[in-house]
């Protein structure tokens, strides 16, 4: 459920007109609700009521890669959600969010030394190690810190997710984690080094997942883990199960799975484990919680459907691009026609394309459409490829809303290259 709505024949989020915005900030801008990010965090809790193990509530980290708007954050940190982070700029937009740093767990397969000293100084939970070398890395750190780490190491069950190739991260051939089967040798190994505490077992298959089975089969494999290193004499206290758990971006195609199914599935599969549970999710609480609107600039003949141009572009939202993925396309004010028609940005790539012979709302020049399902994945990989300035962001709650990222200038856009004074010597010089 999300709060995008049509109110006296034209969409709104919350109680906001998305024509008052566009007048006000120009398109393409994306617009978030708040109410939609607080009724996600809200449901997911409630499917994870009776996940309490050893006395610990599971945490809730957000995955801040799905959209680190500090606005978003804010939000987030208000629900009392942690945070998931693959870098040390996350780590710092988290923590500028007013998010604990014990709450914070950090992920990602290239961590540096800086990163790591980063998180040791400030405290977070959990370091999330996706290798060996990784580990001695930390123990270097936090022993020249005189710090102790709260590590767990990711591991790769190998079990296939079903999911696009480029958001699959739990098979052998993916880079992520250590091999299951490698894992008691590398518990033993990490055991030995100093400034660390493994405390935990991760594990994240992958993204917009739309069958709770593979979760489960892994879920199985790590139970199994767990009481193998317990019985090894390691402490572990944490299973962080990672996220994926898909939304509905298509409305022909099948629902995915519910927050209350999954939360079923996983007190059955973590049963006895006596274990904190750790949970990432990212485009479950924000994915429906955003649109991208866009303007009309002209609709062009094709040859066998019209090409819809509008001002929005793949550098504003890659999603279909990259992954050849859909977001429903809706005009702001529908009047019932409807045609097929192909949407297209003013990129000059033939990638820059929205969607083929798509059945939509009827549009022309001048009209604004609201790409869907664009709260996740979206702004966060937008990008000034052709000199395009980085599309502005809006938060709305009830009937108020302010601008939560300006648009990009161009100009400091250009001001930020430097020219060498040598550019323009004779070529003769050389």
């Amino acid at each position: 459920m999300d709060h995008f709505e049509i109110r006296d024949g034209a969409m709104h989020a919350e109680r906001v007109p998305l024509d008052a915005i566009a007048d006000a900030v120009g398109t393409p801008v994306y617009v978030y609700s708040a109410a939609t990010i607080r009724r996600h965090v809200s449901v997911f809790r409630d499917a994870l009521a009776g996940l309490e193990q050893d006395g610990q509530p599971p945490l809730v980290a957000f995955a801040v890669k799905a959209n680190p708007n500090a606005a978003v954050l804010s939000v987030l940190a208000g629900m009392g959600c942690g945070a998931d982070v693959v870098s040390g700029g996350e780590l710092r937009r988290a923590l500028a969010a007013a998010i604990p740093a014990e709450r914070i767990v950090f992920s990602g397969v290239g961590k540096v030394a800086d990163e790591m000293a980063l998180a040791l100084e400030a405290g977070i939970g959990q370091f999330n190690l996706e290798s060996e070398e990784e580990a001695v890395t930390l123990s270097e750190v936090a022993t020249r810190l005189g710090l102790t780490a709260r590590a767990a190491f990711r591991v790769n069950p190998d079990v296939d997710a079903g999911t696009h190739a480029k958001i699959s991260t739990g098979r052998s051939e993916n880079k992520f984690g250590i091999a299951y089967t490698l894992a008691p040798d590398a518990y033993a190994r990490a055991a030995a080094l100093s400034g660390l505490a493994i405390q935990g077992v991760a594990v994240h298959i992958g993204s917009q997942l739309t069958d709770l089975a593979p979760l489960a089969a892994a879920f199985a494999r790590i139970g199994g883990l767990i009481a193998d290193l317990r019985a090894a004499g390691h402490d572990i206290r944490t299973a962080d199960l990672g996220g994926g758990l898909g939304i509905p971006y298509e409305p022909s195609k099948p629902i995915p799975p519910s927050p209350a199914a999954y939360g079923a599935m996983v007190a059955q599969a973590t049963a006895g484990w006596k274990v904190r549970l750790i949970f990432e999710p990212g485009r479950l609480i924000v994915g429906n919680a955003g649109v991208l609107l866009a303007s009309v600039i002209r609709v062009k003949p094709g040859s066998v459907a019209p090409f819809v141009v509008v001002d929005a572009a793949m550098n504003d939202l890659m999603r279909p691009a990259l992954y050849d993925a859909w977001h429903d396309i809706r005009a702001v004010r529908a009047d019932g026609e409807r045609f097929v028609a192909n949407v297209v940005g003013p990129v000059c790539e033939t990638g820059d394309t929205f969607a083929m012979h798509r059945e939509m709302d009827r549009v022309a020049a001048g009209d604004r459409v609201a790409f869907m399902t664009a709260g996740a994945y979206a702004a966060t990989m937008a990008s000034t490829y052709n000199s395009r300035a980085l599309t502005p962001e809006v938060m709305v709650s009830g009937d108020r809303w302010a601008i939560v990222r300006a648009r990009q200038d161009i100009a400091a856009l250009i001001a930020a290259d430097s020219v060498p004074s040598w550019a323009h010597d004779d070529m003769k010089d050389e």
